[in-house]
């Protein structure tokens, strides 16, 4: 049961935004920077946000020469650049926000392993290079295979390697934080341990009902409403191409001169590591099962997680012993359409999400175009 003053002052908000993972954040920030007047709160079903906002493996990536080729296959040339920007904007987006200190940014570089089976030519990493360099004013992708022997990689099994110059790292948990923060010192409310059940538009405004743990249940009302949370998404708009991705991942123990530095992907990005303080970080092989990872069920699938630590022996550190000191996994949100979803949904009532993978880089510009579409519809 909720007292007078907690209904009168939490009961109603100009925007009340479900979701704590960066979108839902930074869309928060986005509105109280444009206006600093509005109301907001957001609503958050967990202590920490449930989707992979703090949860993923600390990627500040913008795609590998393999992803993007493909991308293009699929998408187009001009539909693949244009989300390739939209990542490396939304990145800048967030460095500009909180400063990469906050955000233990490092600009590493890093790069793609190529199986014996698999094969890029020079002419598709020179179209790849012409592209981007409008975006990052320098030569992003080259052939280096002397990478492998000097980065301590099984060199029996791998054949190729593409370096990436510009790709980067966080810190996930140090960077959510920060924001948290930023947000909070904006004017903005932060409900944890708020379950939303329903949302439903009334003319002028629109009624969330919301679950509050152990107050019960009590209707919010806000003048407009968005949805970000994501994989999560569907609960309230089934109809949305939104299809869930879960993601494994685990990390070592310290490691003695450690040979790399950076992130790196390989079999076509579904697998992914990096170096985090003479520390590896590991995850993907979601293609190993689709149909198991494709849940909103944060738990381990012990043959993929078994599959990382083979491959981490065997592939990426085959000649250095390690400790696997933590595994966990995340859930991310696919559809068959890779770009993300900004658009209104009902009659002051919004969505933000379909983020492919590409939270970290991508969630402050999707957070950003979400605020110019409601304060554009009369907020």
């Amino acid at each position: 049961m909720l007292s007078f003053w907690e209904i009168n002052t939490f009961g109603q908000y100009d925007v009340a935004i479900i979701g704590s993972g960066i979108t839902g954040l930074s869309l928060a920030c986005s509105l109280k920077e444009k206006n600093p007047k509005l109301k907001i709160v957001i609503i958050e079903r967990g202590t920490f946000p449930a989707g992979a906002s703090t949860k993923n493996a600390g990627f500040a990536c913008f795609g590998s020469a393999c992803e993007i080729l493909s991308d293009i296959k699929l998408m187009g040339e001009e539909q693949a650049l244009a989300l390739v920007e939209k990542r490396v904007k939304g990145l800048h987006m967030l460095r500009a926000r909180l400063g990469d200190d906050k955000l233990d940014y490092l600009e590493q570089g890093g790069g793609e392993l190529l199986f014996k089976n698999e094969s890029v030519e020079p002419d598709q990493i020179e179209y790849l290079n012409k592209l981007l360099y409008n975006i990052h004013l320098k030569e992003v992708f080259k052939f280096d295979t002397g990478k492998i022997n000097s980065y301590g990689f099984n060199q029996d099994l791998f054949s190729g390697f593409i370096s990436n110059s510009c790709e980067g790292q966080i810190d996930t948990g140090l960077a959510m934080h920060n924001l948290w923060q930023y947000t909070v010192s904006l004017g903005v409310d932060i409900m944890n341990g708020a379950n939303v059940d329903e949302i439903d538009a009334h003319n002028d405004e629109v009624h969330i009902i919301v679950d509050l743990q152990p107050s019960g249940r009590y209707i919010l009302k806000a003048k407009k409403v968005a949805v970000c949370t994501n994989a999560f998404t569907g609960k309230f708009f089934p109809d949305l191409d939104i299809a869930p991705g879960r993601g494994q991942i685990l990390i070592t123990q310290p490691i003695p001169n450690l040979k790399f530095k950076g992130i790196f992907h390989f079999d076509d990005g579904y697998f992914y590591f990096r170096d985090y303080y003479d520390r590896v970080i590991f995850g993907g092989g979601r293609n190993m099962d689709f149909k198991m990872e494709t849940t909103t069920d944060i738990a381990l699938n012990e043959d993929i997680q078994q599959r990382l630590s083979y491959y981490l022996k065997e592939l990426i550190l085959p000649h250095q012993a390690f400790e696997i000191d933590h595994r966990w996994a995340g859930i991310m949100a696919f559809g068959k359409d890779k770009t993300p979803i900004v658009k209104q949904v009902d009659k002051n009532i919004y969505a933000a999400c379909r983020l492919n993978g590409m939270g970290i880089a991508i969630g402050s510009l999707i957070g950003e175009e979400l605020a110019d579409l409601m304060m554009n519809d009369k907020l």
